[in-house]
């Protein structure tokens, strides 16, 4: 570049170099000796040109340029090229005191002329419409030094470290799916594909000379509110064992052993069949007679899934609401909320109905375990009424309780508690129950891991696979004012031996507290039990059974005959390979399940 300018006469050239800072926009001129001495090297004489840019055209300058190669052309340029000038900074935009601030901005740079008309002046006006610019963004300055380290390596230094960690869980869930996979398809066979749902059955086979009455669905109940009074206790029966406190300091690190209990004798005895309850329709004591087993399987009809019956019968102005000889009610459900289907075949450990049995099992037994077995007991008005003379029988006390619903209409229900604990010189009832786990891999939460530090957790998902079963839990302590349920966590010693179990925990809960944990509305219990003895009241003596569809939410009131479910009425039983036979590992086994059978054989006896 050339700068001439007169000085005492005297016509002065000054040659300098040009440096333009594309990050900053300043533009920087150095002597060119002084440019010589920085880059160490010779270029020659710059010819000046006075008619404009670029070397000068004619040949006597042309070849005053010594380090130019011959015969090579200055400006091979096309039409593609953009040409234009390198700086200005005339531009008004440039030296606007209102303009923006942003430095990244390319409209305030000194070398933008995306927006001026004379910037391609000769070139063809439609190839500059098609340019685009791609990436305008200034590349991201260095950041060096200690300054740098000290400021910025807290914002940056855990992200990275948060990014690892999400990299982690990714890969932990990619091998835990893979290992669920790898799982499902080693016990479902490569051949035969997994299924999508489970195909329930119903509970009792509707014979053909059954009349249905009404249809119900469960919609029509979530809608229901009724609000009954204190309940009244007419009589109660049995005796309690004080419960062990030491149980409550159980956790997975100090697991306890279940035991058994093969002399005490259970009784799961319906609601005709109870001498009280005999007694107390014949002194006219109230109009609805029930069992709370009966009663929190109406009360929790709407979470329920697989299907039961209840068998109700109409004599005279009393309704007496039964259940059959081997129902399904003397068992516990297991995941019957479960989105995840358990196997079909019965023979399988982990079937719907070995669960049911084995979780009956457990629950028997660890009702009795967390007793204090020193002989000391709380009598009631009566003894047991179902045992024998010398009979030992679990602990469980049975509170005979009358609620009025409406003026002509009171109802009865036999309710139990298994224990009782003394609390500032006051006995409190509670009642007992165990959850249990058979194989961590179908609930995705392993309890020996996550009881100690995520609880909640292990609550949550059994809420969500066993809702029914922990709201008729709740029901039932509720109709018999206990004053706190305890809830024992069991599971297998291992996820194939479905005999030997361990105690990880035991949690206590107020009832009233835990409903409104799990949204259990004490008003709608009662509105549906209310809408179901104001229909069964309408009908005409005779016998029907409540049947809840094994596929549909909804239940069938059904009349059948007076003799149904006794014993000259003969149904078609499953054949013979068809009927569940224990499995037989050893001898223990085969003692233990003989205690099991004898069990279940003195409760339908019962």
């Amino acid at each position: 570049m050339d700068l001439r300018k007169h000085q005492e006469g005297w016509h002065v050239t000054y040659k300098y170099f040009a440096f333009a800072n594309k990050r900053t926009g300043r533009v920087f001129l150095l002597p060119q000796h002084r440019a010589l001495t920085m880059v160490g090297f010779e270029i020659g004489d710059v010819p000046f040109n006075a008619d404009g840019w670029g070397p000068p055209e004619s040949a006597t300058s042309a070849a005053s340029i010594l380090n130019h190669p011959a015969n090579v052309p200055f400006a091979p340029f096309s039409r593609s090229e953009k040409l234009g000038r390198i700086a200005d900074w005339t531009r008004s935009n440039y030296n606007n005191p209102n303009r923006s601030n942003n430095r990244n901005s390319p409209a305030d740079s000194a070398f933008d002329f995306t927006t001026d008309d004379s910037f391609a002046g000769g070139l063809n006006a439609d190839d500059d419409s098609t340019f685009r610019l791609v990436d305008g963004k200034p590349p991201p300055r260095p950041k060096f030094g200690p300054k740098w380290r000290f400021q910025n390596n807290r914002n940056q230094l855990p992200q990275r470290r948060d990014e690892e960690v999400e990299a982690r869980k990714r890969e932990a869930e990619k091998q835990r799916a893979r290992r669920d996979r790898l799982y499902h398809a080693n016990r479902s066979g490569n051949n035969n594909p997994r299924r999508e749902a489970a195909v329930f059955k119903s509970s009792v086979d509707i014979q053909p000379e059954w009349n249905m009455i009404d249809q119900i669905p469960f919609s029509t109940f979530t809608k229901l509110s009724f609000t009954v009074s204190e309940p009244e206790d007419l009589l109660t029966c049995g005796s309690l064992e004080f419960y062990e406190k030491s149980y409550d300091r159980t956790s997975p690190k100090n697991e306890r052993r279940l035991e058994r209990f093969k002399n005490r004798n259970f009784f799961k005895v319906t609601t005709t069949d109870d001498p009280i309850i005999r007694r107390l329709a014949n002194e006219d004591k109230a109009t609805v007679f029930v069992t709370d087993s009966i009663l929190s399987t109406l009360m929790c009809a709407s979470r329920s899934v697989y299907s039961w019956d209840i068998v109700i019968q109409r004599v005279g102005n009393k309704l007496f609401f039964d259940k059959r000889d081997g129902s399904q009610l003397d068992l516990l459900s297991v995941n019957e909320t479960s989105q995840e289907p358990l196997p079909e075949s019965k023979d399988d450990i982990n079937s719907a109905h070995s669960l049911s049995v084995e979780a009956a099992y457990i629950n028997q037994n660890f009702s009795q375990q967390v007793l204090v077995r020193d002989g000391k007991m709380v009598g009631f008005e009566e003894g047991n009424p179902f045992a024998g003379e010398g009979e030992e029988v679990a602990s469980v006390g049975y509170r005979y309780r009358r609620w009025k619903l409406d003026n002509d209409v009171s109802l009865v229900s036999r309710c139990e508690v298994q224990s009782v604990m003394e609390v500032n010189g006051q006995k409190s009832f509670m009642t007992v129950n165990a959850l249990n786990e058979f194989d961590p891999k179908y609930s995705g939460v392993d309890w020996r891991r996550k009881l100690d530090t995520q609880r909640g957790a292990v609550l949550a998902t059994e809420l969500k696979n066993n809702a029914n079963k922990l709201a008729k839990w709740t029901a039932q302590a509720i109709l018999a004012s206990a004053d706190m349920m305890k809830l024992g966590y069991v599971t297998r010693v291992h996820p194939r031996d479905h005999f030997n179990h361990v105690i990880l925990a035991v949690v206590g809960y107020k009832p009233k507290e835990f409903a409104g944990q799990i949204n259990l509305n004490t008003a709608n219990m009662w509105g549906i039990v209310k809408a179901i003895v104001d229909l069964c009241m309408k009908l005409n003596e005779g016998k029907y059974v409540l049947v809840k569809d094994p596929l549909k939410p909804q239940v069938r009131l059904y009349e059948v005959p007076a003799d149904a479910f006794e014993n000259d009425y003969v149904e078609e039983p499953l054949p013979e390979d068809e009927q569940v036979q224990p499995p037989v590992e050893n001898g223990d086994a085969v003692e233990q399940n003989g205690a099991a059978n004898g069990v279940e054989e003195k409760e339908v006896k019962a």
